[in-house]
């Protein structure tokens, strides 16, 4: 027995498994598209909208003292984010005269605004 012809007893030493290399390796992980289930369907086109419901602007008009309700007084006071685009919808009611430049109303919203002598003006 020399030292260059030394080696391990067979079936003592084992090739170590290379795990997570590549598809083809047959041991790769599982791509997380594949593991995370899909489900419905998501509208690249939506538009999502701040919504606020004339009972909730008449007390922002208490709180706030707001004179026009419009995207930069809400955002002056911190209510929405610099992007948002509201929406005023037609739950609660308001008694006081006020202009609205929104970006969406409600065909209920818009009628009682008018009702209590405001006006509406739709933003792009």
């Amino acid at each position: 027995m020399k030292l260059h012809n030394l080696q391990p007893a067979k079936g003592s030493t084992h090739k170590e498994k290379r795990l997570g290399r590549g598809e083809a390796s047959g041991k790769g992980g599982t791509p997380i598209q594949r593991r995370v289930p899909k489900r419905g369907f998501k509208n690249p086109d939506r538009v999502e909208y701040k919504v606020f419901n004339l009972g909730q602007i008449e007390q922002l008009l208490e709180k706030y003292g707001l004179t026009e309700f419009s995207p930069e007084n809400l955002y002056s006071n911190a209510l929405i984010s610099r992007t948002d685009l509201v929406k005023v919808l037609g739950n609660g009611e308001i008694k006081t005269k006020l202009n609205f430049r929104v970006h969406a109303v409600s065909a209920k919203a818009k009628t009682a605004i008018e009702a209590a002598g405001g006006i509406v003006e739709i933003v792009k």
